[in-house]
C-alpha cells in the first residue's frame, strides 16, 4: 500500500475499550489498557485500530451518548493517555481511527442542556424540536430504533425533541448552520491531535426531513432490516424521512474537504438504511467517504449464496467507491455462533477470518475474533445493554459480544483485578491469548499467519473480484491485480465435499487455513476448508 492510501485493503482491528483491559481496578477497560496490549494487536499483522467511543458520557448507551466530543471520560483515562496511545500505536506501525457520532449526543451535553431550557436561548434550534399535534401526541409517526416513539416531551419548552435511538440521545439539527459547523469542528479537533481517521457512527442519520412528514408503512412481508429484528416496531416503516436524506451528501462532502487538508487520513462510514447497498454507492465516493460498511454481512444468513449476492450487488453499485467488510462487531452476535449452527469450532473460526480478509475491500476484525470467541450467554440479571433489556427475551441485546477479552487463565481472565462490568464466560477463558500464543494450531496463530501472508498478495489487498459458480456449499471467486490471478474457494459446510475448479490451477501453500487438496483436477475440501490457487 502507498502511505497516502494505507486504508485501501487495510485490516482494521476494532477495540471496544470497556472490554479490552482494565488497568485501574474498576472493572472497566481503559486507554492505558489498550496501550498495554498494543503488542498483541501489532502481532496480528493488522494495519490500524478503530477505538469505540471513549469520550465523556453518562454511559446510557456506553459511550455512544456523548456529553463532550473533545475530552476523554475519566472512566477511560485522560487526553494525555490518548496522546500516549496514539504515539505508541504509531511506533508499532498502527494507524488509529476513532469513533465519531455526529448525528446525536447526550442529554447531558452542554448544547442540549442549554437548548432544552426555553425557545429563545442561543442553542434553541441546535436540536430537532417540534410542537405537539392538537391532541398532544407527537408531531409525526417516527420511531426509535431502540423501540417505541422517537419523540420525548420537554415541559420547559412545551415541545417534543427527536431521538432516533435512546431518549437520552437527542438528535442534532443539521439544518442549523451552527450545529452543523460545530460537528465539523469536533472532527478538526481530533485531526489536529493526530488521529488517522474516523469511523462515523450512523452516518446516514444526521439530517431529517425539515417538514417532519410521516414515514410510509412497510408491508408485513418486508418487515426486516439490518441492525434490528422484525418484532421491533422500527421494522414496520420505510425510514424515508427520519434518515438517509439527500442533504447528508453535502455534509459528507464537507467532511471530505476537511479531511483532505490532512495527510494520510480516512473516513469509514457505518450505514444502516432501507437499502444500505444503494446508500453506500452514494456515500462512498472520491469526494465523500473513503470507505463504507453496512450490516449486510452482519446477518444470520452466512450462506455462500448470500455472501456472493451481497458482494456482487455492491460491486455493481459502488463503482469508484471502496468497501469495508465486517462479519462481527460490538452490535451483533459473534460470527462463529451466528453462522456456526450451534457449533463453535476452531476450523470455522479460522475460515471466517480468511474469508472476510479475502473479499475485495478493507476489513474490520472485532476484538476476540482472532481467538474464535463464541457469543457469551449473559443472564438477564447481569445484562447492561438498554437495547437488550427493552426487547428481552426475544432479543438478548449486545452484551454477549461485548464481554471482556480473555488474556490468560487467571481470575477474570487477566482482564481486571476485580469483578468486571460483564462476566467472562468459561468458554472464553479456555480460549485466552496466552494459551493460544503457545499453541501452534490455535485460531490466534492461524490468524497471525494468514494476515501475514495476505500482505504479500497484491490481488487480495487491492485486486478485483469475480465470483464463480460452484456447489451450494462453496463460495468461490477470483481476485486479480497487475497480472496476479488467485482462485479462492471456501467450503462453508461442516462436511467434506469436492469441487472441480477451472483447469490450470496450482494450489498455494497458505498458512492459517484448513487446506483443500487437488486430486486429478478435483478439489477435496475438508470441513470448513479453503483453497487458494494461482491461475494460468
Amino acid at each position: 500500500m502507498t502511505d497516502q492510501q494505507w486504508w485501501r485493503g487495510a485490516v482494521i482491528y476494532q477495540i471496544y475499550p470497556r472490554s479490552f483491559l482494565d488497568t485501574d481496578g474498576d472493572g472497566v477497560g481503559d486507554l492505558p489498557g489498550i496501550v498495554a496490549r498494543l503488542g498483541h494487536v501489532a502481532s496480528l499483522g493488522v494495519d490500524a485500530i478503530w477505538i469505540s467511543p471513549f469520550f465523556r458520557s453518562p454511559m446510557h448507551d456506553f459511550g455512544y451518548d456523548i456529553s463532550d466530543y473533545c475530552d476523554v471520560d475519566p472512566l477511560f483515562g485522560t487526553l494525555e493517555d490518548f496522546d500516549r496511545l496514539l504515539r505508541e500505536a504509531h511506533v508499532r506501525g498502527l494507524k488509529v481511527m476513532i469513533d465519531q457520532v455526529p448525528s446525536h449526543c447526550s442529554i447531558e451535553h452542554p448544547w442540549f442542556v442549554e437548548s432544552r431550557q426555553d425557545r429563545g436561548n442561543p442553542k434553541a434550534d441546535w436540536f430537532v424540536w417540534a410542537d405537539a399535534k392538537p391532541d398532544g401526541s407527537p408531531p409525526n409517526n417516527w420511531l426509535s430504533i431502540f423501540g417505541g416513539v422517537a419523540w420525548t416531551w420537554e415541559p420547559r419548552r412545551r415541545q417534543y425533541y427527536l431521538h432516533n435511538f435512546l431518549s437520552s440521545q437527542p438528535q442534532l439539527n443539521f439544518h442549523n448552520p451552527q450545529a452543523y459547523a460545530a460537528q465539523l469542528e469536533t472532527l478538526r479537533f481530533w485531526l489536529d491531535r493526530g488521529v488517522d481517521g474516523f469511523r462515523l457512527d450512523s452516518i446516514n442519520f444526521p439530517f431529517h426531513d425539515a417538514q417532519l412528514r410521516d414515514n410510509p408503512a412497510k408491508p408485513m412481508e418486508l418487515r426486516q432490516g439490518r441492525g434490528f429484528s422484525p418484532d421491533n416496531p422500527y421494522a414496520f416503516q420505510y425510514h424515508t424521512y427520519n434518515n438517509t436524506r439527500p442533504e447528508n451528501l453535502g455534509f459528507l462532502e464537507d467532511v471530505r474537504r476537511l479531511m483532505d487538508g490532512y495527510a494520510d487520513v480516512a473516513a469509514l462510514g457505518e450505514i444502516s438504511s432501507d437499502d444500505s447497498l444503494a446508500t453506500m454507492s452514494d456515500y462512498v465516493q472520491p469526494h465523500r467517504l473513503h470507505m463504507g460498511y453496512s450490516f449486510e454481512l452482519l446477518t444470520d444468513d452466512g450462506s455462500p449464496a448470500h455472501i456472493r449476492s451481497t458482494v456482487e450487488a455492491l460491486e455493481v453499485q459502488l463503482q469508484d467507491g471502496w468497501p469495508c467488510w465486517a462479519i462481527s462487531n460490538h452490535d451483533v452476535q459473534r460470527a462463529v455462533t451466528r453462522w456456526g449452527n450451534g457449533r463453535d469450532d476452531d476450523a470455522h473460526a479460522r475460515q471466517l477470518i480468511a474469508l472476510v480478509c479475502s473479499l475485495r475491500g478493507s476489513v474490520c476484525l472485532y476484538q476476540g475474533e482472532e481467538l474464535g470467541l463464541p457469543e457469551a450467554d449473559v443472564p438477564y440479571e447481569a445484562l447492561q445493554d438498554p437495547y437488550g433489556k427493552a426487547f428481552w427475551p426475544n432479543f438478548k441485546g449486545r452484551d454477549g459480544c461485548r464481554t471482556p477479552m480473555p488474556w490468560n487463565d487467571a481470575a477474570q481472565a487477566g482482564f481486571s483485578s476485580v469483578k468486571p462490568w460483564l462476566p467472562v464466560p468459561d468458554a472464553h477463558i479456555e480460549r485466552n491469548v496466552d494459551s493460544q500464543s503457545v499453541d501452534p494450531s490455535s485460531v490466534l496463530n492461524a490468524a497471525r499467519a494468514f494476515l501475514g501472508w495476505r500482505k504479500s498478495q497484491p490481488a487480495l489487498v487491492d485486486g478485483s473480484i469475480r465470483f464463480l459458480d460452484a456447489p451450494a456449499q462453496v463460495l468461490a471467486f477470483v481476485r486479480e491485480h497487475d497480472g496476479q490471478r488467485l482462485l479462492v474457494a471456501f467450503n462453508l459446510s461442516p462436511d467434506a465435499i469436492t469441487w472441480a475448479p477451472p483447469a490450470g490451477i496450482a494450489l498455494l501453500s497458505v498458512p492459517g487455513v484448513d487446506a483443500a487438496e487437488l486430486r486429478d483436477g478435483v478439489l477435496q475440501f475438508p470441513p470448513r476448508g479453503a483453497a487458494f490457487a494461482s491461475l494460468d
